[in-house]
């Protein structure tokens, strides 16, 4: 069913009722899975994502001495292997995507690479990190997610990072009605997009690192926007990033209360 985007401009509420600047309801936990170095599961409106983290592991020796020269310089930090499993029922199409999935493929080196930003990776030299996410559920800002829940399964881990990773997406309004243009035909951005607003409207995945936002760690986006309108997206995606940090720090933190009311307790 195609998105009716004519009501945008009119009512300045989306189909779900949120305004243009408020997100989609977060939801998180860590330590899911106990046989794990770390887990978590989050959802981010109706897209939920599990992510279950092994190591830091001495990795196996393998592979020709051309291959250990190229990596030679990089091995000096932990390598991050991250691999993304999307259900058949995750999405409409009821399709499973397979491992080379050029889109996966994409967004499992973005996570890594986005990750490798924040990890103290220099602790743990000739090891590899595995990052393993479930796609149980999706519904727009699908790489968000899988940034938020690796971010706080990598917590729960134990790895030393330089802070939180987090992740939102922002979108670009429709323009209003012809018969309506003049009364304001400018283009809002639109926060945090669920599906139908993806497949109709240009957005942009945006990541930072820390509480100020000052450092981008992923940006990415598909469609063309001008430099104004990009602008305008990336400072309200940043904004988001910055609560999306806040609400990741709320969960670790009563997870933290929880687990030191229980030892005292004992």
């Amino acid at each position: 069913m195609p998105l009716d985007t004519s009501l945008y401009p009119l009512t300045h509420l989306r189909p779900d009722g949120r305004r243009w600047n408020e997100l989609r309801r977060l939801h998180a936990q860590i330590s899911t899975n106990t046989a794990a170095d770390g887990s978590s599961y989050l959802e981010m409106g109706n897209t939920k994502v599990l992510c279950i983290i092994s190591g830091p592991f001495e990795s196996r020796g393998g592979g020709g001495g051309r291959q250990q020269q190229r990596e030679g310089p990089q091995r000096e930090n932990a390598a991050i292997a991250v691999e993304i499993n999307q259900a058949g029922f995750a999405g409409v199409e009821r399709k499973r995507k397979g491992k080379g999935d050029r889109r996966v493929t994409e967004m499992q080196n973005t996570v890594a690479s986005a990750l490798g930003t924040a990890v103290f990776g220099h602790l743990y030299p000739h090891s590899t990190i595995s990052v393993t996410l479930h796609v149980l559920s999706l519904d727009g800002g699908l790489l968000a997610a899988c940034l938020n829940a690796a971010t706080l399964a990598m917590i729960d881990a134990g790895v030393p990072m330089k802070d939180y990773v987090s992740a939102c997406t922002c979108g670009l309004s429709p323009l209003a009605p012809s018969a309506l243009r003049g009364m304001g035909d400018t283009q809002d951005p639109l926060l945090d997009l669920n599906t139908m607003e993806e497949q109709e409207l240009p957005f942009l995945t945006v990541a930072t690192l820390g509480a100020e936002g000052d450092k981008v760690v992923v940006l990415s986006m598909e469609r063309r926007v001008t430099v104004e309108k990009m602008e305008s997206m990336l400072a309200t995606g940043i904004d988001g990033c910055k609560r999306v940090r806040d609400l990741l720090d709320q969960v670790i933190r009563e997870r933290g209360a929880r687990v030191i009311a229980d030892g005292g307790g004992a």
